[in-house]
């Protein structure tokens, strides 16, 4: 009847995270944001703050966090997008005077695409640096739904976040109380175990990503790429999934530079660069930073990631990883105890 019952409860749980899936994002965000700055809270209290004061302190660093990253990032995507109208249309016409002509009996013309019809597209669509203000306020004539969603569920995030900070002994307090009493030393091990792993990925990978970000940014952008911040962090972004950052990067990386200086020679230093950032990473950033607690394979991340874009889409790219984590951390401990059990012997 237990055995029957929970499955009955997790397949609710399941279908209910598939069709509420579209709302869930500022939820999970909010609580993800709680479970990254509740130790903050926690250190707080040791000197004896009391813990609304130590919420509010934290709340308001992470908002003064979040907004200054806001005002140093928009301006310079700006900038960054802005010279994509001019490097684009560039790799464009290189790829027309110069690979195309060698194809030009298979492909019957030796113009793909109208480089300056795609400029003056480019011009209109992409806001040019110090253009912001009108770029936003023409795209909230043009999308004022769209904006007032996306602008309250930011709202939700912080509200969640807030609340969850300030509960949060309470919320754990109260899970903690619906154990089974019979059950609990085990389920608080690896409770435990996970807490451990996810804290580990969580706090671990977000300085990974930043580091790499940061490296890439300043690296591309001293080899001359004018667009080489955006690079930058296009990688810091896509190195949540091992690999991919680095794969992607260095294609763009390596035609940009190409299409910009003219000359392979020029692609060399990237590729010094990439080659310097990769074994700085394997040797040294994410086993320092991470180490070997999560225990997943990288296979295992870029399933677990696509699996949960096709399921859940952008709500099951954020939940995927934490799901894997804690899979991870059953798995062990149902391999444990199956290796102990008289089935094994």
């Amino acid at each position: 009847m237990n055995k029957t019952f929970i499955t009955i409860l997790a397949v609710i749980i399941a279908v209910l995270l598939y069709f509420l899936s579209p709302i869930l994002t500022p939820f999970l965000v909010g609580a993800l944001l709680a479970y990254l700055v509740n130790p903050l809270v926690t250190q707080l209290m040791r000197l004896h703050i009391p813990r609304i004061v130590a919420v509010v302190i934290v709340f308001l660093i992470l908002c003064c966090i979040i907004t200054l990253l806001i005002l140093l990032l928009v301006p310079l995507s700006q900038t960054q997008l802005a010279r994509l109208t001019d490097v684009i249309p560039a790799a464009i016409a290189w790829v027309q005077t110069t690979v195309v002509p060698s194809f030009k009996e298979y492909i019957g013309t030796q113009q793909l695409v109208d480089v300056n019809a795609l400029k003056a597209h480019l011009n209109e669509s992409i806001p040019k640096a110090g253009g912001v203000a009108s770029w936003l306020f023409a795209t909230l004539l043009h999308s004022g739904i769209a904006i007032l969603h996306v602008l309250f569920n930011i709202i939700l995030i912080f509200v969640v976040t807030f609340y969850l900070l300030y509960d949060w002994k309470k919320f754990i307090n109260g899970i903690h109380g619906l154990l089974p009493r019979k059950y609990e030393p085990t389920v608080i091990k690896v409770v435990n175990d996970c807490n451990t792993v996810l804290g580990a990925f969580f706090r671990g990978q977000l300085l990974v990503m930043m580091t790499l970000g940061i490296y890439y940014s300043i690296g591309l952008s001293l080899i001359g790429l004018p667009i080489g911040v955006m690079i930058g962090i296009t990688i810091g972004l896509l190195s949540i999934v091992p690999y991919l950052g680095i794969i992607v990067g260095l294609i763009i990386a390596s035609i940009a530079a190409f299409v910009q200086f003219g000359n392979f020679m020029s692609v060399l230093p990237v590729w010094l660069l990439f080659a310097i950032g990769q074994t700085l990473d394997g040797m040294f950033i994410t086993p320092k930073l991470v180490g070997d607690r999560i225990g997943l394979h990288p296979v295992a991340v870029i399933f677990a990631v696509l699996a949960g874009a096709t399921l859940f889409g952008f709500f099951g790219v954020l939940l995927a990883l934490p799901v894997a984590a804690v899979s991870m951390v059953l798995v062990r401990f149902l391999n444990q105890h199956y290796r102990s059990s008289k089935l094994y012997k």
